[in-house]
């Protein structure tokens, strides 16, 4: 494979599509190119200084990302639910803790992943796929073709619902991390669901009810060191066209939002999931773009996306979606 880094080739002699081809047919990912030993990335990777989004300055910014704790979900809820309430309106993320699912089963899960992207190139390059029936793909962004700048991280995609996943789909190697955490995950979603309803002032199983959680898909994000880090991003700035993103973050963090102009930070609590309301939801006052920074340190995260599946007869159009108001 030959790929051209970032200063060793003219403009003029660059063929993008030949070199994503080039990098698709490795199915190695970014981490092969890491393990190769490279010292500047393919310039398939390289974002003009002017596309890169650069933290704004926290000097001036008091703002912090709302934390909701659900230690006391079995009592009053009214605190939980206003709490809620005003993060949807005023930001569109907040982080969650005491949420239910056991701190072994996300580390687990975080080391799987980890565990599954560190493969042999020869083991996890089976599952290096775009087919589109495939409910399990590994691949270096889903847009690699669509996009001007591929993004510096490789993922593991497994579509877990609506249609239920065969668990020998899956990689031995997390296999059963990753059905547990579906399971859990799919429990908290609704819980989820259900106290957003109550913020809306609807009944707890309005958002349910509109098969927002029918579709449940789960991504396993792996930012290897960058010797680059300032050429280009591990998360391009972004909205996700969904109901609900629940984030799980490791220990390195990475995660920014866009508030106000400026972009913050979104620093790991141990033990917390982070959670994006989607485009579907329509947030009014939020719908806040986000990002992720490469590192020059490894870096992963684990995702849960919950929106409406395709084969399900009930569509809901932008102007169908729910809105919170402010």
């Amino acid at each position: 494979m030959s790929l051209a880094g970032a200063g060793t080739s003219t403009p003029t002699s660059f063929d993008r599509l030949l070199e994503l081809k080039a990098f698709e047919e490795t199915k190695g990912g970014v981490k092969g190119l890491v393990d190769a030993g490279i010292t500047k990335i393919p310039r398939i990777f390289v974002m003009p200084p002017e596309d890169i989004a650069v933290s704004g300055d926290r000097s001036h910014t008091q703002f912090e990302i709302p934390v909701i704790d659900l230690k006391d979900v079995a009592g009053d809820l009214s605190g939980v639910i206003d709490g809620i309430r005003q993060a949807a309106e005023n930001v569109g993320f907040f982080q969650v803790v005491n949420h239910g699912m056991p701190a072994k089963l996300l580390e687990d899960m975080l080391a799987a992943a980890r565990e599954f992207h560190e493969l042999p190139q020869e083991v996890k390059g089976e599952y290096y796929t775009r087919e589109k029936q495939k409910k399990v793909k590994y691949w270096t962004n889903f847009d690699l073709y669509q996009s001007k700048h591929a993004n510096w991280r490789d993922t593991l995609n497994c579509t877990m619902a609506p249609e239920p996943l065969d668990p020998q789909e899956l990689p031995p190697v997390c296999r059963d991390v990753i059905m547990e955490f579906s399971r859990q995950g799919q429990v908290f979603g609704s819980l989820l669901f259900e106290l957003l309803s109550e913020a809306l002032g609807l009944m707890p199983n309005h958002l349910e009810e509109m098969d927002s959680a029918k579709g449940h898909l789960i991504l396993s994000h792996y930012y290897p060191s960058c010797p680059e880090p300032e050429l280009t991003m591990g998360l391009s700035s972004h909205t996700d066209p969904d109901f609900l993103t629940v984030l799980l973050q490791d220990h390195i963090g990475g995660l920014q939002v866009l508030i106000q102009n400026q972009w913050i930070d979104v620093p790991p609590i141990p033990g917390a999931l982070v959670v994006n309301i989607g485009d579907l939801l329509q947030i009014q006052k939020c719908g806040a773009p986000c990002e992720g920074k490469p590192e020059r340190g490894q870096g992963s995260n684990c995702i849960l996306f919950y929106s409406c599946s395709l084969s399900i007869n009930k569509n809901v159009w932008p102007h169908q979606a729910i809105t919170l108001r402010g």
